[in-house]
């Protein structure tokens, strides 16, 4: 019995011996996953604040300039925040298949995406071919009557003779922004100009949300 006894302190003194240095470098390890995860977690809060900072700072710029109107206008006029044409109950949209029909000879023509295409004139008219803004832009695309005559546009109220003008200019836009649709699509709302000017969208709040609402409906 004695025998059996002893035999069991010993091995239990073994299994204490050997389960210690265990332990411990579990313990290491936790302390360094705790520490990793505090480290990570901070650099985590640090990012996510300057980009706080930095939409803030996108907000600000964008009540101060608001709707930059002396910058626009060199393409298309921008849209105040409900669009208002003059005469937009004179005139439906123009019907699908039509609309659909010249929308995709352009497309392939100029190497656009139709869903691009079809999301601007959304965007610019609500479809409607006689749609004229307050500062004279004229058809689906809202072509403003010197872009239209640049364009050889002949009658801007034509459905078909507009979107070619208007696909070929945002063709024009993409190429020169490198294929970059925000950069090509605040330039047809606000101009180049702004564009260059600001090294990017420009941040007034209504091209921010013309960009942002022409892109959210593009696959």
């Amino acid at each position: 019995m004695k025998l059996v006894w002893l035999y069991f302190c010993l091995a239990g003194a073994v299994w204490t011996q050997t389960a210690d240095p265990r332990e411990a470098a579990l313990e290491q390890q936790r302390a360094s996953i705790a520490k990793q995860r505090e480290s990570a977690q901070g650099g985590m809060n640090e990012s996510l604040a300057k980009q706080r900072a930095s939409v803030r700072k996108q907000v600000e710029s964008a009540r101060v300039v608001e709707a930059g109107a002396a910058e626009h206008g060199f393409y298309t006029v921008p849209w105040p925040s409900s669009v208002a044409m003059l005469n937009l109950a004179d005139c439906d949209p123009l019907a699908p298949a039509q609309l659909n029909s010249y929308v995709q000879d352009a497309a392939k023509r100029e190497g656009v995406e139709a869903d691009l295409l079809l999301s601007v004139i959304r965007q610019e008219s609500g479809f409607r071919p006689c749609a004229v803004s307050s500062k004279g832009a004229q058809g689906l695309m809202q072509l403003m009557p010197s872009t239209a005559a640049m364009l050889n546009v002949h009658d801007p109220f034509d459905a078909r003779q507009n979107i070619d003008a208007g696909s070929r200019l945002l063709k024009q836009l993409i190429t020169r922004y490198s294929g970059d649709l925000a950069l090509a699509l605040g330039a047809y709302n606000a101009g180049p100009g702004a564009v260059d000017r600001h090294g990017g969208v420009p941040p007034y709040r209504e091209t921010v949300n013309y960009v942002s609402d022409v892109l959210s409906r593009v696959p």
